[in-house]
Parts: C-alpha cells; structure tokens; sequence
C-alpha cells in the first residue's frame, strides 16, 4: 500500500527528514513507480494536491495479510494484516456481521473523533492481532495511521522531494523515493498529522529518535523508540474531548 500526505496537511518528526538526501523523488514519481510495479491490480485515489492513496489488490487472497481499503463520509482507509477479536468489536461498534477491519477502524475513528470518551492509546490498544493502517479524513485534512506492536505487519514513513510525507509497506518503494529521508514506521506507535507520534503501547513514555547511520557512516533519518526512562507528566485526557483529532494535546503542552 501507499499513502502520500501534502506537507501541509502531515507534520512528521524533523528527524525523519535526512540533511544527506539530495536525490529524492516528487509523489508523483513515486505514485508512478508504485502501480508500474503492480499493472494489473493497483487502485488509486486521488485528492487534489492534498493526498494520494494506492494499494494493490492481492492475489490470491491471504487471510492472514490481508490488504483492504475503504471509505465513508469522507474518511479512506488502508488497512494490512487481520484482527483476531474483529467479531467482538464488530459487536461493540454495532457494524454489520460482513464489516471488515478496514469498516471497523473508519468506525472507530469517527466514534472518537465526534464523541468519543476514550483516548485513542486505549482504542488502539483494543485491536488485537497483527495490522498496520493509514487513516485520511478528507474533510478535515488530517492523517492517522498506526502498527501493532507485535511487528507482523511493517510499514515505512519518509520525506519526499517537496516536503510530503510518504507512508508504505513496500520499503524500496520508500527508498527509492524518499532516499535517505526515511526510517521503519515504530511498532505500537501511531501517529496523528496534527498531534505527531506517539506510543499506545506505552502512552506514559515519550517516543525518541535515534539517528540511523548508513555502511558509509552518513546519518540517513532516524529510527523511532519508546524511552522508557521519559515519561509525560500527565495522563492522556479521558474526557469527551480526548479523541483522535486531538489525542496528545495534554503532551503537546507539556513539551513545551
């Protein structure tokens, strides 16, 4: 899958952009280079200058890694992988027996983002098995996109040649267009464009960057892990106003 966000419309960390990258890629280059690998089963959609989302229809179909996409009033999702308790909360978000993880997550997402009373670290935690997704409310211009924390499922972040974020599960897809500006997106984080990256896993405990060194010693982005020796001050709000649209407001104001 490919997921390509407009620098305005994504804010990732400063340190996934590498100095040394001189040779990267516009999107479109790149969205090229994604459905000419895969001619006769890639879908894209496209949203102005805003964004782009592609993915490529498997076949033969795997259950276990399973690749889906779908949209409802104005929110698309990505989704790879499978949910193991997808029954349960099928029942509990009151979906149709047939909805599919990536129904379930645009599900989620609007629960939380119009009233929900739960913060999206515990929501996200919920999901049980191996997956990855990339959420793109259109509406409202903004990106979410999460891995489980077993490492099932890999998915890559990286800077293209204009400043857009690129997401993909394909990581020479993110090289070729992103060069050294790239890094493996963080198992158990999830990352919103307007609140920046965070642990669900471990939601007291503030996410760190350690620059990556290439074989020719050039730092090249940086990799991304909990430190469990910083923790935020506070807890993550748990009121109707704690939801995907806002999660880390309480650590936003704590950093600064």
């Amino acid at each position: 899958m490919l997921a390509i966000f407009h620098k305005a419309f994504a804010h990732p960390p400063e340190e996934l952009n590498s100095p040394a990258s001189q040779k990267r890629k516009l999107p479109e280059e790149t969205l090229r280079d994604f459905l000419s690998l895969h001619p006769d089963n890639t879908f894209s959609m496209s949203f102005g200058h805003a964004a782009v989302l592609a993915y490529v229809r498997p076949y033969p179909p795997n259950p276990l890694e399973q690749l889906l996409f779908c949209g409802y009033e104005d929110i698309y999702c990505l989704f790879k992988g499978s949910l193991d308790n997808l029954c349960r909360l099928i029942k509990q978000y009151g979906l149709s027996k047939c909805a599919n993880e990536a129904m379930l997550i645009i599900e989620a997402y609007r629960t939380l983002r119009d009233r929900g009373p739960y913060p999206a670290d515990q929501v996200v935690k919920d999901l049980e098995g191996r997956f990855g997704f990339v959420v793109y409310d259109s509406k409202a211009g903004t990106v979410f996109t999460a891995l489980g924390s077993d490492g099932g499922v890999k998915l890559y972040w990286g800077i293209a040649g204009d400043g857009s974020v690129v997401i993909s599960d394909d990581v020479e897809v993110i090289k070729n267009g992103c060069a050294k500006s790239f890094a493996p997106f963080p198992a158990g984080c999830m990352f919103h464009s307007e609140g920046g990256l965070m642990s669900f896993e471990h939601p007291m405990h503030k996410v760190k960057a350690m620059p990556r060194v290439d074989s020719q010693g050039v730092i090249c982005g940086a990799n991304f892990k909990v430190d469990k020796f910083t923790r935020i001050n506070s807890m993550p709000r748990r009121g109707s106003a704690a939801n995907w649209s806002q999660f880390d407001t309480d650590t936003q104001m704590n950093e600064a």
